[in-house]
Order: C-alpha cells, then sequence, then structure tokens
C-alpha cells in the first residue's frame, strides 16, 4: 500500500486541483514519470508518461478553454482509488476533426486511479462520447 486511506483521497483532490487551476507543473508531485492512462472512450490516444498527459491537459484546454473537472465521489480501498466525476465545458478550440461549436458539454466521467510510492501511477478513465458530441452539436440532428 501506498498510504492510508487518507492520503491517497488527498492525492486524487491534488490531481483534481492542478488540472483545474491550470498548474501543470503541480503534477511533477501528483504523478509518477511513467504514469499511464487507459481511456476506452479514445482509444487511439496512447498516454504512457506524465509529460505525455500534461500534453493532452494542454490540448484539452485549448479545446475547452473553461473546463471545469468536479470529483464528485472518490472512494479509496488501499492503493486505489475510483472517482465520478463531472466535467463541464464550451469548445471553443478544435476536438479532433471536430471544429470549435461553441457549444458547452456538461458530463459524467468514471475513473480508478492506482498509486504507487505516493503518486498516481496508472489511470483507467471513460465517459460517453455520443453524450459529449450530442452536447456539442456535432452529431446528426443534434
Amino acid at each position: 500500500m501506498s498510504g492510508s486511506g487518507e492520503q491517497v483521497r488527498t492525492l486524487v483532490r491534488r490531481l483534481e486541483e492542478a488540472m483545474n487551476a491550470r498548474r501543470l507543473d503541480a503534477l511533477d508531485d501528483v504523478l509518477t514519470p511513467d504514469f499511464v492512462r487507459h481511456c476506452q472512450a479514445t482509444p487511439d490516444l496512447r498516454i504512457t508518461s506524465r509529460e505525455q498527459f500534461t500534453d493532452f491537459l494542454r490540448q484539452d484546454a485549448a479545446a475547452f478553454p473553461d473546463n471545469v473537472q468536479t470529483f464528485r465521489h472518490i472512494l479509496v480501498d488501499g492503493d486505489m482509488a475510483a472517482i465520478w466525476a463531472t466535467y463541464e465545458g464550451t469548445q471553443t478550440g478544435q476536438l479532433g476533426p471536430f471544429p470549435p461549436s461553441g457549444r458547452r458539454a456538461r458530463f459524467d466521467v468514471a475513473g480508478v486511479l492506482r498509486v504507487a510510492d505516493g503518486r498516481i501511477a496508472e489511470l483507467w478513465i471513460t465517459w460517453d462520447n455520443v453524450t459529449v458530441l450530442g452536447q456539442l452539436g456535432h452529431l446528426p440532428g443534434a
């Protein structure tokens, strides 16, 4: 185990705060250098380092500059934590093949994090792309 339940919960909150404040330098103390992100919703995007994750967050902020991720529930079990979160943001930048829509999206996100040596080493995360693309107006009839 990499710490008490409260230490793991605090680490997960530090991740949330760093992402929302755009303090990506704070991720050096939160994520391991070899951090891995697994995401079924973005199967072609491989993230196998803290540096790649930081770049991903920069790209996300370029598409949704006002994005906020709110971790509504955090459950801790040993060196693992589960989160239920809400992502909100207005798409004013390019999102993959989708041009800026100027529309706001709000959707739920589920994730599981693994902690090793006092930092987050791995993240499994997913959301419903149909919900997101529909809210942004990128689906027919949306």
